[in-house]
């Protein structure tokens, strides 16, 4: 049994929304870009090291914050003035959460979680 969960999520200005070092920083232009930089952080564990290795002692790192899921999936459409992302993944939650905020900051809000 998995314990894969569908996130749901809104970004207000995705245009502006960047993480807080911009080497790790989303700068894509749109919704789909963003739903492709996210799912490739959720699969591959690349983001990760490339935080890892910005960290004063990177073998001090707990190597399962850079657990991946392959079967990750992330869409995102506009919708009035902010963009709706959904997240279909068995990572918990403190995973994704940190994959975002790498990606875009705080600029996020969940408006739900249900089994997928």
């Amino acid at each position: 049994m998995t314990n894969r969960s569908r996130y749901y999520m809104q970004i207000n200005d995705l245009a502006n929304a960047h993480g807080p070092n911009e080497t790790l920083s989303y700068a894509g232009a749109g919704p789909n870009d963003f739903a492709a930089a996210l799912q490739e952080a959720l699969r591959s564990p690349l983001l990760f090291q490339r935080w890892r290795a910005m960290q004063p002692d990177p073998d001090e790192v707990d190597e399962r914050l850079g657990v991946t899921d392959q079967l990750a999936s992330v869409s995102a459409k506009l919708a009035d003035l902010h963009t709706d992302v959904e997240v279909a993944t068995d990572l918990p939650m403190s995973i994704l959460r940190q994959r975002l905020n790498w990606l875009i900051g705080a600029n996020w809000q969940l408006h739900d979680v249900r089994p997928a």
